[in-house]
This record gives structure tokens, C-alpha cells and sequence, in this order.
């Protein structure tokens, strides 16, 4: 089985975050170096509790307290899928291999 490239796929995501993350949480809006959106999987009808940082890619519901490190975290987070499968689809929308070079 081959290893998922998380680090490079996540790297990628950042560099790209300013069309991944309101693809991602489309009932957003950026505030300076942050997207501030509605949770997409609760009934969050304020935005501005659910936020995402266009820096490093950290993301946190600070009502429910869901959270994560990066935005392969995000992207499975709002897909509802494991960290692979999210890197797998983040890493085909950015045109980047999803696997390491050695198995």
C-alpha cells in the first residue's frame, strides 16, 4: 500500500487556500488573514464562529469546539470523510501526486 504524501498535499492546499477554503465553506467571507464561515455540518445560521486561517490552515468551530491543523483536516472535516480520502481528493484538485515516492 503507498503512503499518502499528507505533507506535501497539505503545503499545497495552504499555497492554494485562497480558492480551496471558500470552495470548501462557500458561505463565507474573509476578514484580513482569516475566511470566517458557517459551520456546514450543524445548523450555524451566524457566520463568524467557524474560522480559518489563511496562514497556516488551522480552522476551529470555537462554539462546538471541532477543530483541526491543516486543510486536509478542513476538507474531511466538511466532506464527512478519513484524512486520506481528503488528501487523495484535495491532492486531485491540485494537480499534486497524493503518494510518496517509496512505498
Amino acid at each position: 500500500m503507498r503512503r499518502i504524501a499528507f505533507t506535501r498535499i497539505a503545503a499545497a492546499a495552504l499555497a492554494a487556500a485562497d480558492r480551496i477554503v471558500p470552495a470548501l465553506l462557500p458561505d463565507g467571507r474573509r476578514r484580513g488573514r482569516e475566511w470566517l464561515a458557517k459551520n456546514p455540518r450543524r445548523a450555524d445560521r451566524h457566520v463568524g464562529s467557524f474560522s480559518v486561517s489563511f496562514v497556516s490552515g488551522k480552522w476551529a468551530d470555537f462554539a462546538t469546539g471541532d477543530k483541526g491543523g491543516d486543510l486536509i483536516a478542513l476538507a474531511a472535516f466538511v466532506a464527512g470523510v478519513d484524512q486520506g480520502e481528503a488528501a487523495r481528493q484535495l491532492a486531485a484538485a491540485l494537480g499534486v501526486d497524493p503518494y510518496e515516492d517509496h512505498p
